[in-house]
C-alpha cells in the first residue's frame, strides 16, 4: 500500500499567502512521521496562476528529509517547470496532470491535448536524464462536466499512450468529484487487470458520504497506490461544491490501520494551525 499526502493540493488554493517558514516547519512534521511513501508538497508552475506556490523553491531546500523514508513530489504543468524542478536533487517524482477532456486541459494548463503529449515527451526524456520519475496524473479519467467525449476506451487509449513512452506510474484523477463508487471500481479493476507491470494509482475527490465507498471499491480492484490530504482540504475549484475536497488521509489512515487516532488528532491539529494563522 502506498499513500501519498498532498498538501500542496490542500493549500494552494488559500488566498492569504502562507509564510514559507510555516510551509517548511509543517512539511518537516509530516516528513518526520515517516508514514507517508510520498508527499505532494509543491509545485513549479505560473506564480499568477498559484500565487501560493511562488515559493516552492525555497520551501524545498528547507526541507530534511535525510532520516526519512518519505520521498517528495512535484507538481509541473510545462517543460520549463519541470526544468526548474529537476534542479533539486531532493525532488524524487514530478507530477503532470494530463487531462483525456480537451476543455479542462485547455482551462488547467493553457495547452492543447497535443500540445500537452508534446510536453510530456520532453519532461519524460529530462526526467530520464536527471534519474528522476514521472507520474502522470489522467484528469477527468472518470467523466467530465463539460460534454466532451468520455469513454473507457478513451481511458485506455491514454494509458497505451503513456505506456508506450516509457511512463510507469499513472494515476487516475476523479478531477471534480463526478463519478460514483461502482463506476470508479469498475475502471480501476479495468485498468489494473490490463496493466499489470504498471504502478496504477487514484486521486480522487469526493463528498463525504461516499469516501470509504470509493476507498473500498479501489482496494478490491487490487490499486494500492491512493493519494490524500489531511481534513479532504482542498479540491478542484471547478466541482462548484465546497462538499467535493480531496480524499481525507485521515479515512485512507484509519481504513489501513496506518495510524492510532492520537497521531491523527495530531495531524489534524497541525494542519489547522498552519491554514489559520494567515
Amino acid at each position: 500500500m502506498k499513500l501519498i499526502e498532498c498538501p500542496r493540493d490542500a493549500i494552494q488554493g488559500i488566498k492569504a499567502f502562507i509564510p514559507t517558514k510555516e510551509k517548511i516547519d509543517y512539511l518537516n512534521y509530516l516528513i518526520s512521521l515517516d508514514l507517508f511513501d510520498v508527499i505532494d508538497f509543491g509545485s513549479f508552475v505560473s506564480k499568477k496562476a498559484i500565487p501560493q506556490m511562488a515559493d516552492t523553491k525555497e520551501v524545498v531546500a528547507g526541507l530534511d528529509i535525510n532520516n526519512s523514508k518519505t520521498k517528495l513530489l512535484a507538481i509541473i504543468a510545462n517543460k520549463r517547470g519541470a526544468e526548474d524542478a529537476l534542479n533539486f536533487q531532493k525532488i524524487d517524482f514530478l507530477g503532470y496532470p494530463f487531462s483525456v477532456s480537451e476543455t479542462f486541459q485547455r482551462r488547467n494548463a493553457n495547452s492543447t491535448i497535443e500540445e500537452s503529449l508534446q510536453d510530456v515527451r520532453e519532461i519524460y526524456d529530462l526526467c530520464r536524464k536527471k534519474d528522476k520519475e514521472l507520474v502522470l496524473y489522467l484528469s477527468m479519467a472518470f467523466g467530465n462536466p463539460y460534454a466532451d467525449e468520455w469513454n473507457k476506451s478513451i481511458v485506455l487509449h491514454w494509458i497505451d499512450t503513456f505506456e508506450k513512452l516509457g511512463i510507469t506510474i499513472i494515476s487516475l484523477a476523479d478531477t471534480v468529484g463526478l463519478a460514483d463508487e461502482k463506476l470508479i471500481g469498475e475502471i480501476c479493476e479495468e485498468v489494473f487487470v490490463k496493466y499489470p507491470h504498471l504502478e496504477i494509482g487514484v486521486h480522487l475527490h469526493s463528498a463525504p458520504d461516499s469516501v470509504l465507498k470509493k476507498i473500498k471499491e479501489v482496494e478490491e480492484s487490487g490499486i494500492k497506490r491512493f493519494d490524500g490530504a489531511i481534513l479532504g482540504f482542498g479540491g478542484c475549484p471547478m466541482a462548484k461544491d465546497e462538499l467535493v475536497g480531496n480524499m481525507p488521509m485521515e479515512s485512507l489512515l484509519t481504513y489501513f490501520n496506518k495510524a492510532n487516532e492520537n497521531l491523527i488528532a495530531e495531524m489534524k491539529e497541525k494542519f489547522l494551525e498552519l491554514i489559520e494563522n494567515v
